[in-house]
């Protein structure tokens, strides 16, 4: 296999769907956090099984006993493996499970009574869909790539190494990582020819603070990359002023001991918590590293800007869980919250091997969900952009070599340009949104620039480039 690529389209409620996390007035300041582990569920549990998706059973690391690589109660880690096999066989995906993170010790004790906290409450068969499906139709890139889900069960996005003893609690998300690359890397991904750690939410930060970590697992030769999809958390204010999520990681580093594990070259400079959000780490991971993310993060819409405990009066209360009922002074608030993140990434993207796609979608993970990693009704792009196929327009993610593929589209790539690619939304959209309209936010992308008939033809791509 000459290069590895995947796909992914942009969220089916980019514009118009409700934010599947609800419920934050029954919750306290610090339980609101556990909401990213309801959304999780839904992803995983509620309503992705619609195809006879595959279900893969559980299995628990033996040997993580012995080197203290256990959840928060103590109990033992596990993933998730469905075996490659034909031209995947050498392949490997490895995708980190989300679930927000505790940074209390009632949060943690609340948590290890959760599969968020515990394999005695893991779900023992989840279904692969998405990145994850089996099925060539779903996830032509991926579908027979060894395939590994790896569960949540530390609450510090697998970084922390401490303990609690008096509250009976295991800090231990470095050593579980550490233990599940070491288990699996002796069921065969020691002889991957190509390896991509990804995550989601909790698991999308937790892919860009390991990627370098990955990369080193492998020899030189080995293809390796990282995808961290909506886990571009921002050191935002809040909409009271206050820093609702800066709190929440200062705990989280703190309590579980996460300072020990944060890169060197940031801690070098930036206090402990601040290295624990991406946009003071991303740029010095020296991996290939793919970021998709929301510009309109629903998660950190409701949790991190707009939290019921910034907002007493309830005046963000509609808003919060409908966009369409947000005021014109509302949707300005999270259009600066949008620049915000633009300008996070801005020097990440001027590098080369690089890539990121930034949509406007109201939206928390896009990779998972089957229906917005690829579908047949998946959205468009500004109706700009259309595959091959004669059906709706949706975008490819593609890493690949320079070196001649049967892709058919390969020849277009041939002395490409890595541009940036700004599309703007339907009035009908904007009137939605009850303001101008509002532009898909920066893409990361390259295109022929001397073809006249590119998009008659062409996929938009979205590239990172090996050396």
């Amino acid at each position: 296999m000459k290069f590895f690529s995947f796909w992914a389209v942009a969220v089916a409620v980019c514009l118009f769907g409700m934010w599947v996390v609800d419920g934050f007035s029954e919750m306290n300041e610090e339980d609101i956090f556990y909401a990213e582990a309801n959304a999780s569920y839904y992803i995983e549990s509620k309503a992705y099984n619609p195809n006879n998706a595959l279900l893969v059973g559980l299995t628990l690391i033996k040997s993580a006993a012995t080197k203290g690589a256990v959840c928060l109660d103590g109990t033992l880690p596990g993933y998730h493996w469905h075996r490659g096999y034909g031209s995947g066989a050498n392949s490997w995906l490895i995708q980190l499970e989300g679930g927000g993170w505790c940074n209390s010790v009632r949060a943690c004790v609340y948590r290890k009574t959760t599969r968020r906290g515990s394999s005695n409450y893991m779900e023992k068969q989840l279904a692969f869909t998405g990145i994850l499906s089996s099925k060539a139709v779903e996830n032509p890139d991926f579908f027979n790539w060894n395939r590994v889900k790896l569960r949540y069960c530390d609450g510090a996005s697998f970084m922390g190494d401490s303990e609690h003893k008096a509250a009976q609690l295991q800090f231990r998300g470095q050593r579980i990582w550490s233990a599940a690359m070491e288990d699996l890397m002796s069921k065969g991904m020691r002889y991957a020819n190509q390896a991509l750690l990804s995550g989601c939410s909790a698991g999308g930060l937790a892919s860009i603070l390991h990627c370098d970590e990955f990369r080193n697992f492998f020899p030189r030769k080995t293809r390796v990359k990282c995808l961290s999809d909506a886990g571009l958390f921002l050191d935002a204010v809040d909409i009271s002023g206050g820093r609702t999520l800066r709190n929440l990681y200062g705990g989280v580093v703190g309590l579980q001991g996460v300072q020990n594990n944060l890169p060197r070259i940031c801690i070098n400079h930036l206090d402990p918590t601040s290295c624990f959000f991406p946009q003071n780490v991303i740029g010095n991971v020296k991996t290939p590293l793919f970021i998709l993310n929301a510009a309109y993060d629903s998660w950190q819409i409701q949790s991190s800007l707009a939290p019921p405990s910034a907002d007493p009066a309830g005046y963000w209360s509609n808003c919060r869980k409908d966009h369409s009922k947000c005021s014109a002074s509302q949707i300005q608030f999270l259009q600066r919250f949008r620049n915000q993140m633009l300008n996070a990434i801005k020097g990440f993207s001027r590098s080369r091997q690089n890539g990121l796609f930034i949509n406007s979608c109201f939206a928390h993970c896009q990779s998972e969900r089957q229906d917005t990693w690829f579908a047949d009704n998946s959205p468009v792009l500004g109706n700009k952009v259309c595959l091959i196929k004669p059906r709706n327009c949706s975008l490819r993610l593609l890493y690949f070599s320079k070196e001649k593929s049967n892709s058919g589209s390969v020849a277009l790539f041939l002395g490409l340009l890595h541009l940036l690619l700004e599309i703007g939304i339907s009035t009908d959209q904007a009137r939605r949104l009850l303001t101008v309209p509002i532009p898909v936010t920066i893409v990361a992308t390259i295109w022929f620039s001397d073809e006249p008939n590119f998009y008659q033809f062409a996929h938009l791509y979205m590239v990172i480039l090996l050396d």
